[in-house]
Formats: structure tokens, sequence, C-alpha cells
């Protein structure tokens, strides 16, 4: 019997003896990687286990340094090739319109033109009046009309001894000086019209025979010569020839100059 135990341990049809296998699940693969940090990759360390759960360590070594340098020197070589890079606007970007402008922005100047002036009308002289006063502002001391019996044949004015006086219209001087016809110093206008104007009285006079004058022209000064007993200027119209006298206030006033008489 205990041969045949023997026996049976020895043949290959005995029962054998359970072997430790190597389990298929038993091996523990770890891998760990490290994620590219800047320009450098980390290593990656593989470790495996076998037979009776002793790990067999297998460590496949990166050197992560020289991984760094030579992807540095790539990465220069391209940027030297490129050349330098010009950055440029965005298309996409919209220009900015007026209504979106920042308010600080300043206004702008509104250019206010000034109004054209008007050109001034240019002024219009009146024409110098045909006729005028001889002695405008004096009294009125006589008319025409008879007086002490006799006719007193023109207009007396009278203001203080040496105010001017002027031509009622324009003319030629005929007569000027005393003569000796009781009228003392006197000057006659023949204004080519049909009538001449005779001023009597006068302390001088400031024109001569011949001499051309205009309406208003100063002709001589008031005075008291000949038969007279005071200043004054001894004002006539004649019509037609010399001595042919006539009322001078409707003349006067037919001409635009009033008199009181």
């Amino acid at each position: 019997m205990q041969e045949e135990n023997i026996r049976n341990e020895s043949t290959p049809d005995a029962p054998t003896r359970h072997r430790l296998r190597p389990r298929r699940g038993g091996r523990a693969l770890v891998i760990g990687a490290a994620a590219l940090v800047g320009l450098g990759l980390a290593g990656v360390a593989v470790a495996t286990t076998r037979g009776e759960g002793s790990p067999t360590p297998a460590a496949v070594a990166i050197d992560a340094q020289d991984r760094a340098e030579a992807a540095d020197r790539a990465d220069r070589s391209v940027r030297e090739s490129a050349g330098p890079v010009t950055p440029s606007a965005s298309p996409t970007t919209p220009a900015p319109s007026p209504s979106s402008a920042s308010p600080s922005a300043s206004p702008t100047k509104q250019v206010t033109t000034k109004p054209t002036p008007r050109p001034t009308p240019k002024k219009t002289s009146k024409p110098a009046p045909a006729w005028v006063i001889p002695m405008a502002g004096a009294q009125i001391t006589s008319c025409y009309g008879q007086r002490w019996g006799t006719l007193h044949a023109g207009i007396d004015f009278a203001l203080p001894a040496g105010t001017p006086i002027r031509a009622a219209a324009a003319g030629t001087v005929v007569k000027a000086g005393d003569v000796g016809d009781g009228y003392g110093i006197s000057v006659f206008v023949d204004h080519g019209n049909g009538y001449l104007t005779h001023y009597a009285h006068q302390s001088r006079t400031a024109v001569s025979e011949g001499a051309k004058v205009k309406a208003g022209q100063v002709i001589g000064y008031e005075g008291s010569t000949g038969d007279s007993t005071g200043p004054h200027l001894h004002f006539e119209v004649h019509q037609g020839q010399m001595w042919n006298q006539i009322d001078p206030a409707p003349f006067l006033r037919a001409r635009g100059i009033g008199v009181a008489c």
C-alpha cells in the first residue's frame, strides 16, 4: 500500500500539487503622464508586477531637460525664419460711430459766418433850391407899397449891421457900388429869365460887376448907406428891365419862399 502510494506520486496519473500561476489579471500597469508644461515633456514611468505580487520595476527614462532644450531650439528657428510679425487690425472690428463716441471727446466747433453787411445807401443830396431868401431870419420892417406919400418899391429886412446878404438866385452881377441915386452901395443881379434883383444900402459889396454868382452866395453886407434911417437891406425885384419894380412878396412865395407881407 505504501509502495502504491509512492508510485502514484511518481506517476503522471497521480494527482499533482497546485502550482501558482501568474494571474492574467494580476498584472498592474501604472502609467504616469505629466502634462506638457512650458516647452518640456515630463517623463513616463511604467511599473509592472509579475508572479506572486512582487513588483518588477520597468522604467523608461525620458530626459525632460533634453526634450525642453530641443523644443526651444526648434521654436527659435521657426521664429527666426518667419521674421517679425506685424500685428494687423482685426477686419471684424467696426469703426466707431459718431453716436458711440466718448462723451469726453471735445465737441466739433461750429463755424459761424458773419452776416454780410448791407451796403450803406448813398445819401442823395437834395438839389440846391433855385431861389432863397436874401437874409434869412431877419425882421421885416417895411413891405412893398405906398409910404409917406411915395411908393416904397421893395421889402426891408433888418438884422444887425454887417450881416451877410445873399443872392436870391443864380445870375450875373450887372451893377455894384454907389451911383448916387439914394440907394447907397447897391448890387444888381440879372437872372437871365427876364428878372433882376436889387440889394441896396449895403455897407460894402463882396462881388464886382460881371461876376457870376449862385443862389445863396454872399454878395455884400448889411449897412445904412444912402437915404437910410438905420441898418437894413432894401430888396427889390425888377421885371423885364431895370427900374420896373414889382411886389417881391408874391414873387418869392411863387418860388417857395414865404415872407410876412
